[in-house]
C-alpha cells in the first residue's frame, strides 16, 4: 500500500512578505502538536529565517534550529536547504523555490510562494501537476487585500 501525504496546500502570498506569513502558520502548527520542517531554496533564505524567527515579535519567538545542529531531533522547528527531517516533523514547509523530495512522511506539506515572483509562479505550477498526478490532496490558498488566507481550489 503506498503512502501517500494527507494534504498539500499552497499559499500565494500577494499582500505580504514570506517572513510575515510563516511565523503565524507555524505557530498554528505548534499548536496542533506537530513538529516543523521548513525547507528553504537557499542558505541565504534559511539563514535570514533563522534571525527572523526569534526576533519577529516583541512578545514571542519560535524555537528552532539548523538540521545539522546537536539537539536538532528534539527541536520544534528545523530550517533547512535539504530534504532532512531529523525532528520527524509531521508538517513540512517548502518556501522560496525549495524543492520537495518525498511527500510521504508528512501529515501536511506547505509550498510557500511569492506572487510578484514569476520563477516561483512556475515553480508552484510545475509542483501542482507534478503532486496531482501522484494523486496528492491539493489545496489552494491566496491572501485577501486584509491579509487572510482564502481557499481558492
Amino acid at each position: 500500500r503506498r503512502l501517500i501525504v494527507a494534504e498539500v496546500f499552497f499559499y500565494l502570498l500577494t499582500e505580504s512578505r514570506l517572513d510575515d506569513a510563516l511565523p503565524g502558520l507555524l505557530e498554528r502548527s505548534l499548536e496542533r502538536g506537530w513538529r516543523a520542517v521548513v525547507q528553504s531554496g537557499t542558505e541565504e533564505r534559511r539563514d535570514a529565517l533563522d534571525q527572523h524567527l526569534w526576533t519577529y515579535a516583541e512578545e514571542s519567538f519560535l524555537g528552532h534550529c539548523f538540521d545539522f545542529e546537536d539537539g536538532a531531533a528534539d527541536a520544534p522547528v528545523i530550517l533547512t536547504t535539504t530534504d532532512a527531517n531529523p525532528n520527524g516533523a509531521s508538517v513540512r514547509f517548502l518556501v522560496d523555490g525549495a524543492q520537495p523530495g518525498d511527500l510521504s512522511p508528512y501529515v501536511r506539506a506547505i509550498f510557500m510562494f511569492d506572487g510578484h515572483d514569476e520563477g516561483q509562479v512556475e515553480d508552484a505550477r510545475r509542483h501542482w501537476k507534478d503532486l496531482k498526478a501522484k494523486d496528492h490532496k491539493l489545496t489552494y490558498w491566496q491572501q485577501s487585500e486584509d491579509r487572510r488566507w482564502v481557499q481558492k481550489a
